[in-house]
């Protein structure tokens, strides 16, 4: 998934983790150089659904314009949510 708008400085990515822990997700996100937020999640799909709900929206201060999403098969390859730098 990536997220466009203003989606970098508004606590995007901690709030877009903490989410994902609650809803026992894995895979990571990150700041991409151009403003927008990347992310890929792991976990059972009606989840995955809740977390894309979400980062329609994101946190409070964050302004989403669009969001691209490509769904693919899971690879298994996470333990955690982490914020990748």
């Amino acid at each position: 998934m990536v997220i466009t708008g203003r989606v970098q400085g508004v606590w995007f990515r901690a709030n877009t983790q903490k989410k994902a822990k609650a809803l026992d997700l894995t895979g990571w996100v990150k700041n991409l150089s151009d403003g927008r937020v990347e992310a890929v999640f792991e976990g059972e799909k009606e989840n995955v659904n809740q977390i894309i709900g979400w980062c329609k929206k994101g946190p409070s201060f964050a302004r989403v314009d669009d969001i691209q999403i490509q769904w693919e098969t899971p690879t298994g390859d996470f333990s955690t949510f982490t914020i990748t730098y």
